[in-house]
């Protein structure tokens, strides 16, 4: 990344770790998935409201740790309101490439996510950046009540 762009991450991060967006409970969730980190700490708690077509009509974050955790949650729930199965599905392959792979192009969908390709340069850190999307995966997998997911779990496959 340019200096420019390292500048641009930084605070974007630091942004969303210090004010994070759609922070707090959501009393009618469908689903509430617990994730952790157990290698650095960081814990989750999501709440997702399910349409009745599947799509995510509602989601917040609670819980703590590492700027990039918290603040990837935060990136994560504003674009995901409202979006179809399908489409969430397809933003979460994407943003597991964009912190994985060299070579992965940063699509246009992911708006401000992209900003977060910088943690690649951390592997110790991709973790922290996919905690929030291991919760979703996990959410759109269980539909209803409650679940707890892991970083060391692989839900990707």
């Amino acid at each position: 990344m340019s200096p420019e762009l390292d500048e641009l991450y930084q605070e974007v991060i630091l942004d969303h770790s210090r004010r994070p967006r759609n922070f707090g409970e959501l009393a009618d969730a469908t689903v509430r998935v617990h994730g952790d980190n157990p290698v650095c700490g960081d814990e989750i708690h999501l709440a997702v409201k399910l349409g009745v077509d599947g799509g995510l009509e509602d989601i917040k974050f609670s819980g703590h740790g590492c700027a990039i955790s918290q603040a990837s949650a935060s990136l994560m729930t504003m674009k995901l309101k409202g979006r179809s199965r399908a489409e969430i599905v397809t933003m979460l392959q994407a943003f597991h490439a964009l912190v994985t792979e060299e070579a992965a192009e940063a699509p246009k969908a992911l708006g401000d996510l992209r900003l977060m390709q910088g943690v690649r340069k951390f592997p110790q850190r991709v973790k922290c950046a996919m905690l929030a999307w291991r919760a979703v995966e996990q959410a759109l997998r269980q539909t209803v009540g409650e679940v707890t997911v892991s970083t060391e779990t692989d839900l990707m496959a």
